[in-house]
């Protein structure tokens, strides 16, 4: 039992760890622009740890292409494209992609948690804005006035600063926050701003600047007055070709191309941060508690060529910066190898005590494992079901003792044999239909069959199968547990009997009602014959008539006992029978017993023109709508004829998309909602002298042996009885 616990713990944990969760990355931009992919490849290498996270990335090329229509047709695209995926979370990088969550969100991705990075001018009141509130993120804020006050450091004798830009959606952001640092360094050297030339303008602009005493600030430049697209490396590189002075930014993907550094916005710090945000959140953290990250992770940064080119000595400004293609000294060549040389003797030493100390484990987990070797035989054979597991070829490499008892061979012989040598063909070819299946799929399988043992004893068996995989991960076969349900089905059988024995005072009440009509015409027929008889004036046709005529009423209570007889039989084969040939024949046993009970009961086919069919077990479902009937007209008895109100039973029988709908409705009252939800438990009752057994029996016929669906609720002071049943073989 201890085993079995802890195998269980262990299961369900790895069922939750295994769990799927599906991402999507929403990126404003192209893929090739370095700022996107730098995030991209940040989110991917942060998510790669975890193989539950499906990372599926979509790019909206806004830096190409923005206009309002493209931007409503990539929404059409989306919501054809993500239509039939769930996403647990959605990542949204740059602005625009945050204006298309704003406008799209409620038509694509409704309750999904969103995190954005990359935001340019950020504020609260964007968020004012959103339809959804279950946002959280990171801001890309640029320190522009940070980097201005470096530049003027690092460059005391500075008389020109030159910033270029772009007009796009970042370059507009950037230039409203320029304006208020022009201003106040404006007193302290000339400042020129520039996002209006074409390329070679701007070439013969930048050339000409002194190189004693000038420096650039560039910003972004994809495309220029004529129209012209860059790619990020192809416009800083043009004017890093005929720049003799040093140029710095505010991004870091120019940091490779030649620009010196700044206090840069870093791609990989915006995927570092919103990727740890989105872990959390995928571990089970609610976006709420995560607070927004409105001050950006911005980096000192410097690219050693450009410093050493315009001799610039960062360190007495900046404490600590990143400085790349720094090349590394003698020292700290000699260090690292010292420590990889101490590393690799400290691991050798613990390989050699792991080597010792695993050789001794391995001998007591060799005896451990003989010892749970032989536990598991002795389980298995304690455990009652039958029990085997077989190879993908379908051929059996053990069982317990219970699986050979019951196909009545040994052990040994069962290995190595199939499902043909111990079971009918059809049962045997299902079996293997069901094994390819499931060794295809790596699913469990539950299926149900009936055989006769070598004994000839009919057994009903629940096969619960699964498949196994060898250690080496390879798939081993199937094991299979078997549940031998045949003693539960002949109980539920015999209670499904006892049940319809129970309402035998009913049916032999509607038989008296049945036969009621019949016997007193009978009678009217002998006793005129007797008086014609006695008068002499009996003939030859008159006795014709009488026999033809008494045979009428005799074959129609000989049917009336055909039809009860027929009730009391147990269907033994599932079928598709009529709806409407099972209530007419309903009415036929207790119709009149209804209808002298001053109830009119209605029947409704809302498919008046189509022929309803059930499948499952005709007489059960008679019984279910004979016990539901009676319980309605005995209630209507009870409460309704001392009032001398006539009663209503409405029965509405209607076909659905894969079940055909019963209704039963009764006027006698509502139930007790105290004791609603208990009406199908066995043996409840409300009669004096009920068994309760009808309702009950009605739940497992409908249910478990039909696979359908039955249920009760009040409206106002009726009481409504829901069946669903399917109309073809599940």
């Amino acid at each position: 039992m201890k085993y079995f616990l802890l195998f269980s713990i262990l299961f369900f944990n790895l069922l939750q760890a295994n769990e799927l969760k599906e991402v999507l990355l929403i990126h404003s931009y192209h893929k090739g622009y370095i700022w996107t992919d730098d995030i991209s490849k940040t989110i991917e290498k942060n998510f790669s740890s975890d193989k539950n996270i499906e990372l599926t990335t979509v790019y909206m090329d806004t830096k190409r292409i923005d206009e309002p229509s493209y931007i409503e047709n990539l929404a059409k695209l989306y919501k054809q494209q993500f239509e039939n995926r769930t996403f647990d979370l959605i990542i949204i990088s740059d602005n625009n992609a945050f204006d298309f969550m704003e406008l799209y969100y409620d038509y694509l991705f409704k309750d999904v948690p969103v995190l954005f990075c990359g935001i340019n001018n950020y504020d609260k009141n964007m968020l004012d804005k959103l339809t959804f509130k279950n946002i959280s993120g990171v801001a890309e804020e640029v320190d522009i006035e940070k980097n201005f006050e470096l530049i003027s450091r690092l460059h005391p004798n500075l008389k020109n600063l030159l910033i270029i830009n772009d007009t796009s959606t970042t370059g507009h952001a950037v230039k409203k926050d320029l304006a208020k640092i022009i201003e106040k360094y404006k007193n302290k050297f000339t400042i020129e701003y520039t996002d209006n030339l074409d390329i070679s303008d701007l070439k013969t602009k930048v050339s000409n600047l002194e190189s004693t005493n000038s420096a650039i600030l560039f910003v972004l430049l994809f495309k220029d007055t004529t129209g012209q697209y860059f790619t990020y490396k192809q416009s800083f590189e043009e004017i890093r070709k005929v720049s003799k002075v040093p140029i710095y930014g505010l991004w870091d993907f120019y940091l490779n191309s030649g620009m010196v550094g700044g206090l840069l916005t870093s791609a990989v710090a915006q995927g570092e941060t919103v990727s740890k945000m989105a872990i959390e959140i995928l571990h089970g953290k609610n976006i709420k508690d995560i607070p927004i990250l409105e001050k950006s992770p911005n980096l000192y940064m410097f690219n050693y060529d450009e410093l050493k080119r315009f001799n610039l000595d960062v360190y007495k400004y900046v404490e600590n910066p990143i400085i790349i293609n720094e090349p590394a000294s003698v020292y700290k060549e000699h260090t690292k190898f010292f420590i990889i040389t101490i590393i690799i003797i400290a691991l050798l030493s613990i390989i050699v005590v792991i080597l010792k100390a695993n050789i001794q484990r391995r001998e007591k987990l060799e005896l451990e494992l003989s010892n749970r070797v032989e536990f598991d035989k002795v389980l298995l054979d304690t455990i009652p079901n039958p029990i085997y597991y077989k190879n993908v070829e379908g051929k059996f490499l053990g069982c317990n003792t219970s699986f050979a008892s019951l196909v009545n061979c040994s052990r040994d012989e069962v290995i190595g044999k199939t499902a043909f040598d111990f079971f009918p063909l059809p049962i045997a070819s299902k079996n293997t239909l069901i094994d390819q299946e499931l060794l295809n799929t790596f699913s469990t399988s539950t299926s149900e069959f009936t055989f006769y043992t070598a004994s000839n004893e009919m057994k009903h068996i629940i096969l619960n199968k699964a498949v196994y995989k060898n250690i080496d991960g390879s798939v081993g076969g199937i094991v299979c547990i078997m549940d031998d349900i045949t003693e539960r089905i002949q109980q539920k059988q015999f209670l499904i009997q006892q049940s319809k024995l129970a309402e035998m005072g009913d049916m032999i009440a509607a038989i008296a009602h049945q036969w009621n009509e019949p016997l007193v015409e009978l009678s009217a027929l002998v006793q005129d014959i007797q008086t014609s008889y006695l008068l002499k004036e009996l003939k030859d046709k008159d006795v014709k008539e009488f026999v033809n005529d008494s045979m009428v009423q005799i074959k129609y209570m000989s049917k009336t006992l055909t039809d009860f007889r027929n009730f009391l039989k147990p269907s033994t084969k599932k079928k598709l029978f009529s709806i409407s040939k099972a209530f007419n024949e309903i009415n036929e046993i207790i119709g009149k017993q209804v209808f002298y009970s001053n109830i009119k009961m209605n029947f409704n086919y809302k498919n008046k023109n189509e022929e309803l069919l059930i499948y499952g077990y005709e007489n059960e479902f008679k019984q279910v709508l004979l016990n539901i009937i009676n319980n309605a007209k005995n209630k209507i008895v009870e409460n309704c004829l001392p009032l001398n109100k006539k009663g209503n039973i409405t029965i509405n029988i209607q076909r659905c998309q894969n079940f055909n709908t019963i209704e039963i409705i009764d006027d006698a009252g509502a139930i007790d909602e105290k004791v609603i939800n208990s009406i199908f438990d066995p043996y409840f009752t409300t009669k004096q002298d009920g068994m309760g057994l009808g309702l009950y029996m009605a739940k497992i016929i409908i249910e478990e042996k039909m696979r359908g669906m039955i249920n009760v609720r009040n409206d106002n002071q009726n009481v409504i009885f829901t069946i669903k049943l399917p109309h073809k073989k599940v």
